[in-house]
């Protein structure tokens, strides 16, 4: 049985503002804690009223002081909008704080509009497009300390010096960074929840490509999905309501709070939102445990997936928090009650 995982965008609603979504997540992931799940990510995104939290790595802190044994991690740094000597010193220094309970997961992608996009990055000097490897390969050294003789980089250490880098996984919607993370041997983490890209292809890539390395011995794929569980079909249908309507306006271009089931039910879908929606639903598994069991096992085998890692953007926090628990339960996993 694959391990069980959790990636919280500290999703804002029409009911709990930002301030609230962030005590929210600490809360869940406490819960998930107790519950036994294998690690709790966070996500970065930024200028996006749907979202709550633009730094993983604060969040991750302050999860970390309140949690015992469950990974914290990100999920990811938007590497494009950091200087890698930053994000080398903040994981260095939350290793060192919390050993052995960090990941440091890194994606391409601003997580924003351009518009935000340039005023996060407008003091950072780099070359024009994408530098993503190049800001992953300057990360990396900051670890290994393999600088070439002469570089002015030789003298700068990023500290805690004692503290090595987490766990470095790379975040991906396509096959370019299946590809990547199989040549670097990092792990991978596939976004199927909002990805166009094939999961099992990619999944399956990645283990058949991979190269060991000083980052990870062994592959490890993590399979990222959405997920609306509850005790009933009719129940987790209500409930996937919002996710519908909001994915909906985020398709164009509207990223506003969650709305309520109530709101959701009553919106009047035109023939062409209801067709878009139905394709939605084609990466968003919603029933109870044993209906949402039945649809991803098979995915989860076709893929080879180590782990399986849930979003559940549910508007009532008690009845997302009951979602990951009856996930819990049917994942057997130890801090669960027995199904």
């Amino acid at each position: 049985m694959p391990l069980l995982s959790i990636l919280d965008l500290s999703v804002v609603t029409t009911a709990a503002p930002p301030s609230a979504a962030l005590r929210n997540s600490i809360d869940l992931a406490r819960h998930a804690d107790q519950l036994g799940y294998e690690r709790y990510w966070l996500a970065e995104h930024h200028n996006l009223a749907s979202v709550a939290s633009p730094s993983p790595d604060l969040m991750i802190g302050q999860i970390a002081a309140v949690t015992n044994s469950i990974r914290i991690g990100s999920g990811g740094i938007m590497l494009p909008n950091h200087a890698p000597l930053v994000v080398a010193e903040r994981f260095k220094m939350l290793e060192a704080l919390f050993p052995g309970r960090i990941d440091l997961g890194l994606g391409r992608a601003p997580g924003t509009d351009p518009a935000t996009s340039h005023a996060l990055r407008q003091r950072l000097q780099g070359r024009d497009g994408d530098d993503f490897l190049e800001r992953l390969h300057e990360l990396t050294l900051w670890e290994t300390r393999e600088f070439p003789s002469g570089h002015p980089f030789n003298k700068v250490v990023a500290m805690p010096n004692d503290a090595p880098l987490p766990p470095i996984w790379l975040l991906g919607s396509s096959d370019y960074s299946s590809q990547l993370s199989a040549q670097l041997g990092m792990g991978f983490a596939f976004a199927h929840h909002f990805a166009s890209y094939d999961a099992v292809e990619a999944l399956t890539h990645y283990r058949r490509q991979f190269r060991p390395s000083r980052w990870r011995a062994r592959p490890h794929a993590i399979l990222a999905i959405a997920v609306v569980a509850a005790d009933t079909d009719e129940d987790a249908e209500r409930l996937a309501s919002s996710m519908d309507l909001n994915r909906l306006r985020r398709d164009r271009g509207q990223y506003e709070p969650l709305p309520s089931p109530e709101e959701a039910l009553a919106y009047p879908y035109a023939p062409a939102g209801r067709a878009s929606i139905a394709r939605n639903r084609e990466r968003l598994f919603v029933g109870s445990p044993a209906t949402v069991r039945a649809k991803i096992d098979p995915l989860v085998a076709a893929s080879e997936a180590d782990e399986v890692m849930v979003i559940s953007a549910i508007f009532d926090h008690e009845a997302r928090k009951r979602s990951y628990s009856l996930l819990a339960e049917s994942f057997a996993l130890k801090g669960a009650a027995p199904p």
